[in-house]
C-alpha cells in the first residue's frame, strides 16, 4: 500500500498536470476564435472563385487547352498531406492520417509519393518508407496560416505537375472544420483540376453574368494557378482551426480526467491516514490495558 506522502505526491503531480492542460485549453480557444473568423472569411471567397471559373467555363471554347486541366494517366498519384506540427490534439491527426491510408489502400495498385504540410504527417509516413517529395514545416504552429505560404507551395507543386509528367493525379487531404466537437477529414483532387461546369458552386451562367474586359481563355488561364493556392490556403485554415477545436476539446476532457482523478486519490488518502490513526488509537489502547 502507497505511504500518505506518496499519495500526497501524487496528487500534487495531478494538480499540476491539471494545471497544464487548463492553460492549453485556455489558448487552444482563444488560438480557435481567430481560426474560426479566418475560416469562415475565406470560404465565400473560394466558392466565389469556383463561381466564376464556372461562368468561364461554359464561355471557353472546346479546344482551349491548359496544363492545369490536361487529363493523364491513372497511375501515379501524389497527395498532399495537411496535419499539424504538434500533437495533444485528441484524434485530429491520427483521424486524417487513416483517412489517407485508406484511400492509399484503395490505390494499392498506384505509385503513390506525397507532400507533407506538417510535422506529425511527415514523421508518420517517413517512418513507412513513403516518398515524401517535398516538406514544409512549422507553417502552422502559431495558430495561423498564411496566404504567402500557400502560395508558395501552390507554385511549387504546379511547376512540378506541369514538368514532371510522371505524375497523373495530385489529390489534397485536410481535416475540414465543421464545429468544435466534430471535423472531417476530406480528400479532394487537386491536379488535374476537375472540369468545372457552370451551377456547380450553386450559381448558373444566366444567374451570374459577368462582363471580361480581356478574352475569357486569357483569363481562365490566369484564374487556374490562383485556384490551386486558394484551395491549398483554404485547407490550411481548415486544418488549423480543426486542430485548435480538437486540441480545445482533447485538453477540456484531460482536466476533468484529473479532476476525477485527484478526487479518488484525496479518498485514497484519507483512508489510508484514517487507518494510521485508527491503527495507532489500538495500539494507545492495547498498551494502556497490558500495563
Amino acid at each position: 500500500m502507497a505511504s500518505l506522502l506518496d499519495m500526497r505526491r501524487r496528487i500534487k503531480s495531478v494538480k499540476n498536470t491539471q494545471q497544464i492542460t487548463k492553460a492549453m485549453k485556455m489558448v487552444a480557444a482563444a488560438k480557435l476564435k481567430r481560426a474560426q473568423d479566418r475560416v469562415t472569411s475565406a470560404r465565400p471567397f473560394a466558392q466565389k472563385m469556383s463561381a466564376v471559373l464556372g461562368n468561364l467555363s461554359s464561355k471557353v471554347a472546346d479546344d482551349f487547352s491548359h496544363p492545369l486541366l490536361v487529363e493523364r494517366g491513372d497511375s501515379k498519384y501524389l497527395y498532399v498531406l495537411v496535419t499539424a506540427d504538434k500533437g495533444l490534439a485528441g484524434a485530429f491527426n491520427a483521424n486524417v492520417i487513416k483517412a489517407t491510408q485508406a484511400d492509399m489502400a484503395a490505390h494499392a495498385d498506384k505509385e503513390i509519393s506525397m507532400v507533407a504540410v506538417g510535422r506529425k504527417g511527415r514523421d508518420f509516413f517517413r517512418r513507412r518508407n513513403m516518398n515524401i517529395l517535398d516538406e514544409y514545416l512549422g507553417l502552422t504552429g502559431g495558430g495561423s496560416a498564411n496566404y504567402s505560404d500557400a502560395s508558395e507551395i501552390a507554385k511549387k507543386l504546379t511547376k512540378t505537375f506541369i514538368e514532371d509528367e510522371t505524375i497523373d493525379k495530385v489529390f489534397l487531404v485536410f481535416t475540414e472544420f465543421k464545429t468544435v466537437l466534430s471535423q472531417k477529414p476530406v480528400i479532394e483532387q487537386l491536379l488535374p483540376i476537375p472540369k468545372i461546369e457552370a451551377g456547380d458552386a450553386g450559381e448558373t451562367a444566366e444567374a451570374a453574368e459577368y462582363v471580361y474586359e480581356q478574352p475569357a481563355v486569357e483569363i481562365f488561364g490566369q484564374l487556374l494557378p490562383k485556384q490551386i493556392e486558394t484551395q491549398i490556403y483554404r485547407a490550411m485554415l481548415e486544418s488549423v482551426a480543426s486542430e485548435q477545436g480538437s486540441r480545445m476539446t482533447a485538453m477540456d476532457s484531460a482536466s476533468k480526467n484529473a479532476g476525477e482523478l485527484i478526487d479518488s486519490l484525496t479518498l485514497n488518502m484519507n483512508r489510508i491516514r484514517q487507518a494510521a490513526i485508527t491503527k495507532e488509537i489500538i495500539e494507545v489502547v492495547s498498551g494502556a490495558a497490558a500495563a
